[in-house]
């Protein structure tokens, strides 16, 4: 979904690079999130496109790009824990700011972001325009990567792709 050959990309990068080399997000390269797409591919497009229209609309595509990356920051299998979708909805934002405000200094933005990506959920209403921005990356980039997987579920493809490919 990201695509490396463009400046656009070059300067998102420049944005996130620090968090982006940092342990702890690397670490969700071993986390599997959406139908064999890691955690850490998966907060990068969301990220990426939160980049892109934030700075298109003239808000502070800064931040949200470097919240987006953070929004999934923690480290238990959701598929595999158990709790339920709803549980595990309301308490993993909670877990990735805890895990985020550990790894950097946050703005009251970025925290909002952070907190309230999944507003939809419950009754926390986010304060700020590109906290509903990165919310809807975040929805669209799942989508795309569910349907991804059924598909190459269903084309029997799955183990000859690597996690975070853009094949298929």
């Amino acid at each position: 979904m990201v695509d490396a050959n463009n400046n656009l990309y070059r300067e998102f990068l420049d944005v996130i690079e620090d968090l982006f080399d940092a342990p702890e997000f690397q670490r969700l390269s071993e986390c599997r999130h959406h139908y064999g797409v890691s955690r850490m591919q998966h907060c990068i497009n969301v990220a990426y496109y939160s980049f892109v229209v934030c700075r298109r609309l003239g808000l502070d595509y800064r931040a949200a790009a470097r919240a987006g990356l953070l929004h999934d920051l923690f480290y238990y299998d959701w598929n595999s824990e158990t709790m339920s979708f709803k549980q595990h909805a309301y308490s993993h934002s909670k877990e990735a700011l805890k895990n985020a405000e550990k790894l950097t200094e946050l703005t009251e933005l970025e925290r909002d972001i952070i907190k309230n990506h999944m507003w939809l959920c419950g009754a926390i209403w986010p304060r700020y325009r590109e906290t509903y921005i990165v919310s809807v990356a975040d929805k669209i980039c799942a989508l795309w990567e569910a349907c991804r997987g059924v598909r190459i579920k269903a084309t029997g493809m799955a183990r000859k792709i690597p996690i975070g490919s853009r094949a298929a």
